[in-house]
């Protein structure tokens, strides 16, 4: 398959390691790591790792696996990063699958029996600064890190991201966010995924910039770091909606959030209502990106655009972005034609770990992967996600439908605390339109006909839910997504 060319920028993935300087790079509570103390830590590890084909890392939310990661990444050994909440069986596939020499994992940290026959090295996060090494740096298509998919459809599958996919997607942020040496980054997000690890760890020590880590979630924590200096907040919608109900009756968290440079929410879509509720009180917009494990980044909301709500921007820097209808031909924009987004670039995986037959079944002829995600684009090129093929294109009545949006609807009634649409078999529709709703007073949900004659009024009315269903809380996973193959009548 074809890739644009790569920039010189590649040369070195973390040039800001090889200065040695004592700016902060790492903070994770109380513990931190200047760039040099980086450098010699991860230095020191990476001398361990030569020779070996792969490495698992036992990435819990601490410095220790950003400093593995980092080993890693210097010592061109492809990483494995491990969920530590994943359940047996799934980590014994991933394991299996990916076959590594070794584990990595902090001192004292008990490990699983699917990882207790592999050679163990304690990862190292000192303070200690000695000679920084410089690193030759890989081919820009040498394996990174090996991520494993979800699974929703089947065993989880390994991606295998290559450097240039690393470097590619980071610098595109860095011209879509103005991101530079000067931004502190402040998240919470786990450690063993695109947005946490990629994003939150190796984004900000690209720039040569830093990143304070809360180790967990909470209001608390952002304020104090927003407060103390911290320019850029990444998050998923679980926790901008905690911080939504929040700020209300926090004015400290309310100054904090106006003071940042950008807000920043992925992984899942987030409501316009929390959008609004956010935006009221501190004056900031969060701004929304999208993409994949398969592909780093695709689009971006810009710090020089509109801050349009709903929406996840335009395609980054080197990415080219179509949508497709079932033929596979080109969709026109507008939002009437609703279609798969297929995305081509430097951003892109090299394969599925060990699945030929996946990997040719996920790329076009033309070089372009197929994300199952469809969408919507305005005229001026702001994509709108509606769903995700399998799951959330609805085709009722001769209309294709996006569950996305009616879930906006639905979200923005005052009665709704959450909401889901699904489908359903209909014998005379075809499928029809199923909500499942949290109601914001559980004694007092609002009626299937309240929220059909919403849904109706907003979008239209072979938009409007056939069938609702009364739930207490909605499956989610650990990032927020809910996992409709698990609501069912």
């Amino acid at each position: 398959m074809g890739v644009p060319h790569v920039s010189d920028r590649t040369a070195a993935l973390f040039p800001a390691l090889a200065e040695g300087s004592s700016r902060p790079a790492l903070t994770f509570g109380e513990r931190s790591l200047s760039y040099g103390e980086l450098a010699a830590s991860a230095g020191a590890q990476a001398a361990r790792l030569a020779g070996a084909r792969r490495v698992a890392v036992w990435a819990t939310p601490t410095l220790e696996t950003a400093v593995g990661v980092v080993a890693a990444l210097l010592a061109g050994v492809p990483a494995v990063p491990l969920n530590p909440k994943v359940g047996e069986r799934e980590l014994a596939h991933i394991v299996g699958d990916s076959a590594p020499s070794l584990v990595l994992a902090a001192r004292g940290d008990l490990l699983p029996d699917a990882l207790a026959r592999l050679p163990r090295i304690d990862i190292e996060a000192t303070g200690a600064q000695g000679d920084v090494r410089e690193w030759p740096e890989p081919a820009p298509d040498r394996p990174a890190l090996v991520v494993y998919t979800s699974g929703t459809t089947g065993p989880p599958k390994g991606a295998v991201l290559p450097r240039r996919a690393l470097a590619g997607t980071l610098d595109a942020l860095e011209d879509a966010w103005q991101w530079t040496s000067e931004d502190v980054l402040v998240h919470g997000l786990p450690l063993f995924h695109v947005h946490g690890l990629i994003l939150g760890i190796l984004g900000p020590l690209r720039r040569g910039g830093e990143v304070r880590h809360l180790g967990r979630f909470s209001t608390q924590g952002v304020t104090r770091e927003l407060t103390a200096g911290a320019t850029m907040l990444f998050g998923v919608p679980t926790m901008y909606h905690r911080i939504a109900e929040q700020l209300p009756e926090d004015p400290a968290l309310a100054e904090a959030l106006a003071g940042a440079r950008l807000l920043v929410s992925g992984s899942a879509a987030l409501p316009a209502r929390d959008h609004e509720r956010i935006r009221a009180v501190t004056g900031r917009a969060v701004i929304e990106r999208y993409g994949m494990t398969e592909t780093l980044m695709n689009t971006s909301v810009r710090v020089d655009g509109e801050p349009r709500a709903a929406t996840v921007g335009v395609p980054l820097r080197d990415v080219e972005l179509r949508l497709v209808d079932e033929s596979g031909h080109a969709l026109p924009d507008g939002p009437e034609h609703v279609g798969e987004i297929q995305v081509r670039g430097p951003n892109l995986f090299l394969e599925y770990l060990n699945r030929p037959d996946a990997t040719a079944e996920a790329f076009t002829e033309d070089g372009f992967f197929r994300t199952g995600d469809m969408a919507v684009r305005d005229p001026d090129g702001y994509v709108r996600i509606v769903g995700r093929k399998a799951t959330d294109l609805i085709k009722s009545g001769g209309y294709k439908i996006g569950a996305g949006e009616i879930e906006n609807a639905l979200l923005e009634h005052p009665a709704v605390r959450d909401a889901a649409v699904t489908g359903a078999p209909d014998a005379d529709l075809g499928e029809r339109i199923v909500a499942w709703i949290v109601p914001a007073d559980p004694e007092q949900p609002p009626s299937q006909e309240e929220l059909a004659d919403h849904v109706a009024g907003q979008l239209a009315p072979h938009k409007r839910p056939r069938t609702v269903h009364y739930l207490a809380e909605l499956p989610r996973n650990d990032m927020g997504k809910i996992m409709k193959k698990a609501l069912h009548v």
